[in-house]
């Protein structure tokens, strides 16, 4: 069915600026991948983040599996991952031979914590992936100070929360890896797909331009002739005494000339959604029966604007406002130890009680950036009227 209000999978419209940057590095870029734009955008990306070294690649999940190889899991070790997040977020350690266990979220925030990731952590815990969900900044000074007490590394999914802080530092900038998303529904897009990851050991970030790029390196001897033995080398060093595979993971010229022009307007189109997150969640204060994470500051980017209904009536609720009001609301992020890919591969069970009930009452509105002010509007009259007969 159409829909005068639908869930879109584009989160924002493009200026002429950025159209005109796009433009331009179609018309210069040389070559088309590798060049002075992914230079460009890791070096703006490095002094917005804080971080000491960014590296652009065409995902974040390819960000996540770079982070999974250096995480270096041999066999027994396991890594700690909320249940409640999208799937990306596990897979590539899973693919790296981690043993998942799944943490619960805190019901307040509905993102991890110190304490449900504590209750996960054995002497075989290896790493711990922080997923700052829905663009939330999960408490990292006590996630951190617990992750260095035990000796495990850390991965922020900062994936929808770029721009997103804790005590002024950005989320992603804590861990020992942060990954960050391009993708087409966040807050910014690189054309559709994008990411970067950021690490701050500066023997890891020597070999992720080779881990990246399949291995390309230049020969670490003088030559006369640049076509002898070969244009270049292939080679990967080492990791610790084991050896690393590599991969294509490139980010496009003209993407990357897109996301250094996007990283200008990032914090004008996080403080806007949030402004609008505001408005919209007090505009519905007085029904309790939906229940919103109300953070009026950036540690919240809203990303997304999810909402707990609270009276058992979130089918109800959905079904009407999708035929009645023609507007698309959604459900996200079942827990993944649920799905059945995760069951058959092992890792069905979960202690994970308050992901379970978030999931079974959530509703995500629609909450994209190019919504206008009347769109936003009708969807809160249409939520008003719908919650007083249910």
């Amino acid at each position: 069915m159409g829909y005068q209000i639908h869930f879109s999978g584009r989160a924002h419209a493009y200026t002429e600026a950025e159209i005109e940057t796009v433009v331009t590095a179609m018309r210069e870029a040389e070559p088309l991948t590798q060049g002075r734009f992914l230079q460009a955008f890791e070096a703006r990306f490095r002094e917005y983040a804080g971080v000491p070294h960014a590296f652009a690649v065409c995902n974040a999940t390819a960000a996540l599996e770079m982070a999974a190889q250096l995480c270096r899991f041999h066999p027994g070790d396991e890594v700690i991952i909320p249940s409640h997040t999208f799937t990306a977020t596990a897979y590539p350690f899973v693919k790296k031979g981690a043993k998942v266990v799944w943490a619960d979220i805190d019901p307040e925030t509905r993102v991890v914590t110190a304490e449900t990731i504590g209750r996960c952590l054995s002497p075989r815990t290896r790493a711990i992936v922080v997923v700052h969900l829905y663009g939330y900044a999960a408490d990292m000074p006590a996630i951190m100070a617990l992750a260095r007490e035990r000796g495990v590394l850390v991965v922020e999914d900062a994936a929808q929360s770029l721009g997103a802080r804790v005590g002024g530092r950005m989320s992603g900038a804590f861990g020992d890896f942060g990954v960050y998303s391009f993708h087409s529904h966040k807050n910014v897009t690189t054309l559709g797909e994008g990411g970067m990851l950021t690490l701050h050991d500066p023997r890891m970030a020597k070999l992720v331009p080779m881990l990246r790029h399949n291995g390309h390196c230049a020969f670490d001897f003088p030559r006369d002739d640049y076509w002898i033995p070969a244009m270049g080398n292939v080679d990967l060093p080492e990791w610790e005494g084991e050896r690393l595979w590599p991969n294509n993971y490139c980010l496009g010229e003209i993407e990357c000339a897109l996301g250094a022009k996007l990283l200008e307007r990032v914090e004008a189109i996080n403080a806007e959604k949030r402004a609008r997150a505001m408005a919209f969640i007090d505009g519905l204060s007085d029904f309790p029966e939906l229940r919103f994470h109300r953070v009026d500051s950036d540690r919240h980017s809203y990303h997304l604007l999810a909402a707990e209904m609270t009276n058992g009536r979130r089918n109800d609720f959905i079904r009407r406002m999708s035929r009645e009001k023609e507007i698309q609301c959604v459900v996200q992020y079942y827990p993944l130890n649920r799905y059945d890919f995760y069951r058959k591969a092992g890792f069905g069970e979960a202690n994970c009680p308050q992901a379970d009930r978030f999931f079974d009452n959530m509703v995500s509105f629609p909450f994209h950036h190019w919504l206008t002010e009347a769109q936003l509007e009708t969807m809160m009259q249409a939520t008003r009227d719908l919650l007083r007969g249910l």
